[in-house]
């Protein structure tokens, strides 16, 4: 019998961790600058302390899903907030960038445990009736992560110090760690006999990292290049060896028929999908909002907090509503009102008013903020009570791919249109007239909201799978 009497809680203590993992990495991003000029380095290598923690993050989360699934949830969640509170001391003490770098992959380490494990834990926290609730609640502690990571950053990096954004993380983590062990029920007793999936595990990191290196680098190092074909190659084979593999092997690392479910996996399809649109937003607002209005860095991060407050605001409201009137009409609406927001934000010119664009990156998020939380309830709720663990990882994995792919798709639509409209190459693109830019903005985000309008399909029919699976299981066909 599970006890929800400390569901607010155990709330607090997954939030923590959510609230954690998001604001690193926004402040991590904003601080590349700073660690050139401390550290004495150049560009191409400092950003691998970005690219290093999301290489290994993203590798990683099925992994720890799986683990906590066989050890137990609330085990892999405290060791990842300790080692992520410990290599974030590490870091702020890092003689020299190689260092960094080396702590930065033992910090993802724990970002893939608390990642992958917080969620399963707030689902299993809470009865299924409040299901959408909980994840709405913390669709708010990422929307919240997102609007304080860059402030905050901005305050450290000129007042303190590079040091100070990676010390910040040692006393939420302890707070965090104390709030787990203190309010998140203990795990049951796993069952004997469990393997993990060694072969399994490599085979699948193998081929998540040749597809992401792959995806970050192409657009520096050119799709053709040699060293990209390669690890699109290493993608391919070593996924087609972790299927053949998990086929095969008695206690794999997903059991694949986890993916029968029509509602958890069309939902999770809807999910990648919406996550390459978002995209689009992701890396082309912030250069118009500098390249086409002329803002500085400080004024357009400034506007480009409109996105997660709207999304802080509504995330908790259609996780509510979710549980109340079910899922399926909140992700169609919410895609459809993505849509609109990438559409209306597609007619900004360099003399629209930026009350229209804020206005239509709050519908953005408005409608990120309605979709997200019922799609991941629907999947938490197909999935079997035993792959919980799996299922977040999969989901965070999906998010990861899906911004990824969604930068590189994005970058090309619109460095390509730019050219278009320029009538010749230009070099670099952002010296392009401020016309031409905007144009390109326009089409890649026309782009942008067909992929939030094409998420409706899977979305529409997930949603149908599930009010037919609830049906079956409220009529009993008898025997």
């Amino acid at each position: 019998m599970v006890d929800y009497s400390r569901k607010w809680w155990a709330l607090t203590a997954v939030g923590s961790g959510v609230l954690l993992s998001t604001i690193d990495g926004s402040i991590v991003n904003i601080s590349l600058n700073t660690l050139v000029a401390a550290f004495g380095s150049n560009l191409n290598v400092v950003e691998w302390v970005v690219l290093s923690y999301l290489l290994t993050l993203t590798c990683l989360l099925l992994l720890m899903g799986r683990l906590g699934d066989m050890i137990g949830k609330r085990r892999v969640y405290v060791a990842g907030f300790v080692i992520f509170t410990l290599a974030s001391a590490l870091c702020g003490i890092s003689p020299n960038v190689g260092t960094l770098i080396g702590f930065r992959v033992v910090q993802a380490v724990g970002a893939a445990m608390i990642q992958s494990a917080g969620p399963a834990l707030l689902v299993t926290a809470f009865p299924p009736s409040e299901r959408g609730t909980a994840l709405g609640a913390n669709g708010s502690f990422v929307a919240l992560g997102i609007l304080i990571g860059p402030a905050l950053g901005g305050i450290l990096l000129r007042y303190v110090g590079w040091e100070a954004i990676f010390y910040v993380n040692v006393p939420v983590g302890i707070v965090g760690t104390w709030l787990t062990l203190r309010y998140l029920a203990p795990d049951s007793r796993s069952a004997g006999g469990q393997v993990f999936d060694v072969g399994g595990a490599l085979l699948l990191m193998a081929s998540i990292f040749g597809l992401l290196l792959a995806l970050t680098e192409g657009p520096s190092w050119g799709w053709g290049d040699l060293r990209v074909l390669l690890l699109l190659g290493l993608f391919a084979l070593a996924g087609a060896g972790f299927l053949a593999w998990e086929l095969r092997f008695p206690q794999p690392m997903i059991n694949l028929r986890i993916f029968r479910s029509a509602a958890f996996s069309l939902n999770l399809l809807a999910g990648f999908i919406l996550f390459i649109g978002l995209a689009f937003n992701l890396l082309l607002t912030p250069l118009f909002l500098q390249l086409v209005y002329r803002f500085e860095l400080q004024q357009a991060g400034l506007y480009l907090m409109a996105l997660p407050l709207a999304l802080s605001l509504t995330s908790p409201l259609s996780g509510r509503l979710s549980d109340r009137i079910g899922p399926r009409m909140l992700t169609i609406g919410g895609l459809a009102v993505a849509a609109v927001g990438l559409g209306g934000i597609s007619l900004t010119r360099a003399d629209t008013p930026v009350a229209q664009m804020l206005a239509f990156l709050m519908v953005l998020g408005v409608g990120v903020g309605l979709f997200q939380s019922p799609n991941n309830s629907t999947v938490f709720g197909s999935a079997p009570p035993e792959a919980l663990g799996v299922a977040s990882g999969l989901l965070a994995v999906m998010r990861t791919l899906g911004q990824t792919a969604g930068i590189a798709v994005a970058g090309a639509v619109w460095s390509s249109r730019v050219i278009a409209l320029n009538g010749a190459p230009i070099e670099p693109i952002t010296a392009a007239a401020p016309p031409v830019l905007a144009g390109g903005f326009d089409t890649a985000m026309r782009v942008a909201a067909g992929l939030a309008l094409l998420a409706i399909l899977p979305s529409l029919a997930g949603g149908r799978a599930t009010s037919k699976r609830r049906a079956a299981q409220a009529h009993p066909v008898p025997e």
